[in-house]
């Protein structure tokens, strides 16, 4: 599902998926609380880095991890 959004669009099947990778990763390693409630940092990663050219769901995921513990690291 292709959705527009401030004047761009976002495959939601991409970022959707690679939320779910991510977000399962994160809460398995105790990085976010395990719950329904999608995290807000997280996604707005995501849909950054998709936005900057990255359309692969695995390396978007990955992406998005890596750069979540990086800055929950500069946070603490």
């Amino acid at each position: 599902m292709l959705v527009e959004r401030e004047s761009q669009v976002l495959n939601m099947e991409v970022v959707g998926d690679a939320y779910a990778i991510a977000s399962n990763y994160l809460r398995k390693c105790g990085a976010i609380p395990d719950a329904y409630v999608t995290n807000q940092r997280l996604l707005g990663i995501i849909v950054k880095l998709f936005q900057h050219g990255e359309m692969n769901r695995i390396r978007l995921a990955n992406k998005a991890i890596a750069r979540f513990e990086a800055e929950t690291l500069i946070l603490v």
